[in-house]
């Protein structure tokens, strides 16, 4: 895979959510991924801050990263193609996925990949879109991307 961020931002699921949003405002960054015993056990996005926390009017320095989360974890190899990433976000109904190696038994992850990275550096992609959305109408999670970057 061409396209993916190397510098992954990480949270433990036992912090706060707090803590992780002000990791995530301090990096600027929509996402973290999160690891539960030194594995990815979940990812955590503004959405889940805002649904789980915001609109439910808990308090952030007594909610747990663990607790929100999104899960499962879908995540892509490094070499997969970028249509086949954009093709499981698709399917997933998501916008990030953890790019895991797989040495042996143990994954590691060595990056992240986001829909939005896709569709502003790959025009190839688009294409690929496109025809995943000429089908059906795309998932109301990514109609936002979508219209800011394909019309």
């Amino acid at each position: 895979m061409s396209l993916k961020v190397k510098d992954v931002i990480t949270v433990e699921a036992d912090y706060t959510v707090k803590y992780a949003a002000k990791t995530m405002n301090r990096m600027g960054i929509g996402c973290l991924i999160v690891l539960e015993k030194g594995k990815v056990g979940g990812i955590l996005t503004e959405r889940d801050l805002l649904k789980k926390i915001v609109a439910e009017a808990k308090d952030p320095e007594k909610a747990f990263v663990r607790d929100i989360m999104s899960r499962p974890v879908f995540v892509v190899r490094p070499d997969a193609p970028l249509e086949e990433a954009v093709e499981m976000m698709y399917k997933k109904k998501i916008k990030k996925l953890p790019v895991m190696e797989e040495p042996g038994k143990n994954k590691r992850l060595v990056g992240r990949v986001t829909l939005t990275d896709i569709c502003r550096f790959q025009p190839k992609i688009i294409k690929t879109l496109k025809k995943l959305f000429g089908r059906e109408a795309p998932p109301e999670s990514m109609q936002k991307v979508i219209n800011y970057y394909i019309v």
